[in-house]
């Protein structure tokens, strides 16, 4: 989102403040200059003359809360960002994808606040397993959960994004009769519909889209580097997990000085193990992404949307980078297959995003207004009581 780019002539300028002046008693119109707004403020870009107008001040603040009961209950750390005079304004829950920082993670922390300054009360949730590059059924409990929380306390069912992975489990979450009724909708961003899928995507850098059609991508090192992080048991002997895993954990936390003083402790076989964890081309390595495939179908459909949408009545948004090779776009396709029509809202396979960044190449203008259209139904969405 941050590398996002508006540009405005002196008359696109006129041309909204005329909109402005004109039209903020029409919804439609309102929700699009919001969407407009969040957009470019989440890309550290304010909008001259309609951010007055559309966006307010916003307080945010920590909090804890309880999920579950007895022993298996849990605290969750989330972070809650609220309009200023807002106290009973609509929900809505935003959910971190794979990273380090959480909710921490800058691009997350600008666009909850960008949201609450439209209106919207943003609670983000943190993940723990997500936050350290685990895909689990865990998290789905932690969605669910959260999502029941904070519609117990808005007094209403709660809109909801997912990002990335989380998406995907927020769709698993969305179909649990436990949560179900806690979820206003459904915008799922990046999102996979089978892990099982996309693992093989890792391995072959092709994924088959509904149509019969083959989307041919080459696989970002990050996605294997999370499953072999996942499943590293599966990739190295017991007595090497501990050493090896603190290589790969800064591997992807991006932190090279972190990653040159555990690799210090490794022994020559450690060694060499990390540096095959590390060539994600590999046909050993490939050759044990399909083992891990195969093992772990079970655990994997439990983390997939997949069969499990077609009797969804929640509302889903569907939006997904056209140059995605993290989590390619065919998911989101598949996903649009199954999901019933009437609850289908919208889908936008969008060349303006790669994975979760604005910065898809040379998306046209045509593209930017298709993304701030699909948008500003979500906003539509989120403020309706």
């Amino acid at each position: 989102m941050v590398t996002f780019r508006w540009r405005w002539s002196a008359f696109a300028l006129l041309l909204v403040a005329a909109i402005v002046v004109f039209c903020m008693a029409v919804q439609p119109v309102r929700a699009h200059l919001q969407a407009l707004a969040v957009l470019r403020e989440a890309a550290g870009q304010p909008v001259p003359l309609i951010a007055d107008e559309v966006t307010a001040a916003v307080t945010k603040r920590d909090l804890t809360y309880n999920i579950g009961a007895g022993s298996r209950g849990q605290q969750i750390r989330a972070r809650l960002y609220e309009p200023a005079d807002g106290e009973n304004s609509p929900a809505m829950v935003i959910f971190h994808g794979v990273h380090h920082l959480g909710i921490d993670e800058p691009r997350l922390m600008s666009f909850a606040a960008a949201m609450a300054s439209c209106g919207i009360r943003v609670l983000t949730p943190e993940l723990p397993d997500i936050k350290d590059y685990r895909v689990s059924e865990e998290s789905v409990k932690t969605i669910g959960g959260s999502v029941k929380w904070f519609a117990a306390e808005s007094g209403s069912p709660v809109g909801v994004m997912g990002l990335s992975f989380s998406g995907g489990l927020a769709l698993v979450a969305a179909a649990d009769p436990q949560y179900h009724r806690d979820f206003k909708f459904v915008m799922a961003v990046g999102s996979q519909s089978s892990m099982a899928r996309v693992t093989e995507y890792y391995r072959t850098g092709s994924d088959l889209r509904p149509d019969g059609t083959v989307e041919l991508l080459p696989a970002h090192e990050y996605g294997p580097l999370v499953l072999e992080y996942e499943y590293l048991e599966d990739f190295v002997p017991a007595d090497d997990l501990a050493p090896v895993r603190a290589v790969l954990r800064a591997h992807l936390y991006e932190d090279k000085e972190a990653e040159a003083q555990a690799s210090l402790v490794l022994n020559e076989v450690q060694k060499r193990e990390a540096l095959e964890l590390m060539d994600v081309t590999s046909a050993a390595t490939h050759e044990r992404i399909t083992a891990v495939g195969l093992k772990h179908a079970g655990e994997m459909s439990g983390l997939s949307p997949a069969g499990r949408l077609e009797g969804l009545d929640t509302p889903v948004y569907l939006l997904h980078g056209q140059a995605d090779n993290i989590i390619p776009a065919a998911e989101t396709l598949w996903m649009a297959e199954e999901l019933p029509r009437e609850h289908l809202k919208a889908v936008l396979v969008s060349p303006a995003l790669s994975h979760l960044n604005l910065d898809g190449a040379g998306p046209g203008t045509m593209d930017n207004w298709r993304l701030l259209h699909f948008f500003a139904g979500v906003m539509q969405a989120a403020e309706a009581r």
